[in-house]
């Protein structure tokens, strides 16, 4: 993850413009699955932005998928940038499904059932 920048200048938010960076890094092999992640300090202190803002990328990673945070052995690289987007489609069909009136078993018995 050598070409990780960000724009402070940029109207987009600072946490968004570090997960875009990472994705990228992810997408072009800088990153690989299994490979640990460097510190959020030491992401924030590269990138001169505040430690949080770099946590919030890195909780935003995680929830596409593509980030695994694992207790004594840091965060890790779980997947691509594809995993994020399919991720992120079975969070909104979750979201739907539970407006809908229905429970999470029940979406996975449908998907299985048409799988």
């Amino acid at each position: 993850m050598d070409r990780v920048t960000i724009n402070l200048a940029e109207g987009t938010p600072l946490y968004q413009q570090v997960a875009a960076e990472i994705r990228r890094a992810i997408a072009e092999g800088e990153a690989r699955p299994g490979e640990r992640m460097p510190l959020a300090k030491d992401l924030a202190k590269v990138l001169g932005v505040n430690t949080n803002t770099v946590l919030r990328a890195l909780r935003e990673l995680r929830d596409e998928g593509m980030l695994e945070f694992r207790r004594g052995r840091g965060i890790t690289v779980a997947g691509t940038p594809e995993r994020g987007v399919v991720m992120t489609r079975v969070k909104e069909l979750v979201i739907f499904a539970r407006q809908q009136g229905y429970q999470p078993d029940e979406v996975i018995a449908m998907i299985q059932a048409i799988s």
